[in-house]
């Protein structure tokens, strides 16, 4: 690591000798390998994180913007310090700027991101009531469950829409008050008159106005589960029944709309099992060659690292590994496509990266488990 702490009390926008002692501190210290870097404010805020598989280069790029209003400008400006660490490639760099991201969740890094509008995820809530939802990326509430990525937001809204309706889960608001039937001798006054569209025609179970019981709507809820992990198709065996049966009685328009419902969550499943398939793929050992020999070995399992050692030379380095290996792909885990959501940063950026370098899956040998 390197830094500069005659700098350390520079302020929030440099001056150009400022940047100019930055510059020179860069070009005296940095090496031109693969590495990540803070730019720290005069406070000792980390404004910005960043990342580049040649180093020294990357951070001078800062100093050569052609106007001030140039990104490289904008955060270098803010900077009182630059910090470094070198790591051994381009991929453990990738790694580490996410992980610093993280942590300090710079500013600069949150209003520069590129928005990834064409991924979604599918957040099943918690609460008394839980409800399906379309959301572009988690929240910070750990305590909800996630499913994705997927592309196309739009055609996801739909499907769970779809989803929802054939099994009877509300759409409302998360604030609105949930009253189960078998509550309903803990309140007094007249009947509920629910006003909801979806209650009066039989496409909701109405938790919010004594139409179901506690119970009943779990079963709900734990069908959506079974359906999104894939353990079950029972809502398109349901629509695909309501279809036939239209089509029976000569209900034509009915069944051409059940048809398009069940169209719509078929290729949701499919997506499912495209996505299960990827997440499953991305399990294995990836060796990675490092600089100055510093080659690296990640056990990757279901698209999370969940370990790095460096690659062995030595027959007890090697059993060694096999040890830990046996440790990380040995365990059962859930399967399908829930992903806890303090992982699902890790997953995309693995994703990313073996889609951009399809070449480096011929560095990666099955997992290995005793």
């Amino acid at each position: 690591m390197s830094a500069l702490p005659a700098l350390a009390l520079l302020p929030r926008r440099a001056s150009p000798a400022e940047l100019r002692a930055l510059r020179d501190h860069v070009r005296a210290g940095a090496a031109d390998r693969p590495g990540v870097y803070r730019m720290i404010a005069g406070d000792g805020e980390v404004v910005y994180v960043g990342k580049s598989k040649r180093l020294r280069t990357r951070l001078l790029s800062y100093f050569r913007a052609s106007f001030p209003e140039d990104k490289g400008a904008r955060i270098v400006r803010e900077a009182a310090d630059i910090e470094w660490d070198y790591v051994p490639s381009e991929f453990a760099a990738l790694l580490a700027e996410m992980r610093l991201i993280k942590r300090f969740r710079p500013r600069l890094n949150v209003a520069m991101k590129r928005d990834a509008r064409h991924f979604a995820f599918i957040k099943l809530t918690r609460g008394a009531a839980p409800k399906l939802l379309a959301v572009r990326a988690p929240s910070g509430d750990d305590s909800a469950t996630y499913y994705g990525p997927f592309q196309g937001a739009r055609r996801l809204e739909e499907s769970l829409r779809e989803l929802s309706d054939a099994l009877g889960l509300r759409d409302c608001r998360l604030t609105q008050p949930v009253i189960y039937a078998d509550q309903s001798e803990m309140f007094d006054g007249p009947p509920r008159t629910p006003g909801c569209i979806r209650l009066e025609i039989g496409r909701c179970l109405g938790p919010c106005a004594g139409a179901c019981t506690a119970a009943a709507y779990a079963e709900r809820v734990r069908l959506a589960r079974a359906f999104l992990d894939g353990e079950s198709d029972g809502p398109i065996e349901g629509l695909r029944a309501q279809m036939e049966a239209s089509a029976g009685r000569l209900e034509f328009e009915r069944a051409a709309s059940l048809r398009d419902k069940l169209g719509r969550l078929e290729a949701l499943r499919e997506q499912f099992d495209r996505l299960r398939f990827a997440v499953e793929s991305l399990s294995f050992q990836y060796r990675v060659a490092g600089a100055d020999g510093d080659d690296r070995v990640y056990l990757i399992r279901r698209g999370r690292v969940r370990g790095e050692v460096a690659a062995p030379r030595s027959r007890a380095e090697r059993r060694a590994l096999a040890e830990l290996s046996a440790a990380v792909f040995g365990g059962d885990e859930p399967r399908g496509a829930r992903v806890p959501t303090h992982e699902i940063d890790e997953l995309m950026l693995l994703s990313s990266w073996f889609r951009a370098h399809p070449g480096e899956l011929t560095h990666t040998r099955p997992p290995t488990a005793r």
